[in-house]
């Protein structure tokens, strides 16, 4: 009779830990999929956003204060500049960095290199609920990679990569021939027409008497040995060793 007793026992005790086994199996696939399923990403800053004040710069709430920041790796064309006055795409880049950082919360990400510019404003990388505002913008063709200084490059690769996909695409600012340079945007070849359109126009002011050239190859179709300083169709922008010879053959 006891040793039918204990053969029960040791049944109940069993399917107890069957029980037992199976519900620690369901808590841990429960939670570990769930933290694979919405991972969170380290570095990222919640932030109140003031205004936005251009493509690439917005001002927030940081660490109790307004403060400017403007994009990491990025540049987009000019709004109000008080030397480039307003560019081509500018205002476009504008509204479109409004939209975004009014639809959805907003995150920042600094680097581990210099923190502010030469102007006070924050350094950051922006992000828009997890998806990069910088990646946006270049895929938009609103901006170019540009202000690259280490180690301040943690996101680099990518940017690039996101440039190429729209000069391929000729989209926003790629579909101005050489408009956008390493330098920036030249807004010599493509001054914007008016105060209330940013759609470029064309050929330069003719303040003065001067040939203008969209680029080297038409430049050398009339001028097949380049022009010298001084010439009617000269430019610095086509002058790229600053020997005083725009154009010259190679």
């Amino acid at each position: 009779m006891a040793q039918r007793k204990s053969k029960k026992s040791k049944g109940k005790g069993s399917l107890s830990a069957l029980i037992v086994a199976v519900l620690l199996a369901g808590a841990y696939y429960f939670f570990f999929q769930e933290e694979e399923a919405a991972p969170t990403r380290d570095g990222l800053i919640p932030v109140e956003l003031v205004k936005t004040i251009d493509g690439d710069t917005i001002k927030i709430m940081y660490e109790g204060k307004e403060t400017n920041i403007r994009y990491l790796l990025i540049d987009t064309p000019e709004t109000n500049h008080p030397r480039l006055g307003k560019q081509p795409f500018g205002e476009e880049a504008k509204r479109r960095n409004q939209e975004l950082m009014n639809s959805g919360k907003l995150e920042i990400e600094l680097d581990i290199g210099q923190k502010y510019d030469k102007y006070g404003r924050l350094l950051a990388y922006i992000y828009i609920d997890g998806e990069s505002v910088q990646e946006k913008l270049l895929s938009e063709g609103l901006a170019r990679v540009a202000y690259v200084y280490p180690p301040n490059t943690r996101h680099l690769d990518e940017y690039e990569k996101v440039q190429n996909e729209a000069k391929k695409k000729g989209v926003g600012i790629w579909t101005l021939e050489d408009y956008a340079t390493d330098r920036g945007f030249d807004s010599d070849t493509y001054p914007v027409k008016s105060e209330s359109s940013s759609k470029p126009d064309m050929k330069k002011p003719s303040t003065q008497p001067i040939e203008q050239f969209a680029n080297c190859t038409e430049l050398r179709k009339v001028y097949p040995t380049g022009v010298k300083k001084g010439h009617p169709a000269y430019s610095e922008r086509m002058d790229g060793d600053k020997d005083g010879v725009a154009c010259e053959p190679r």
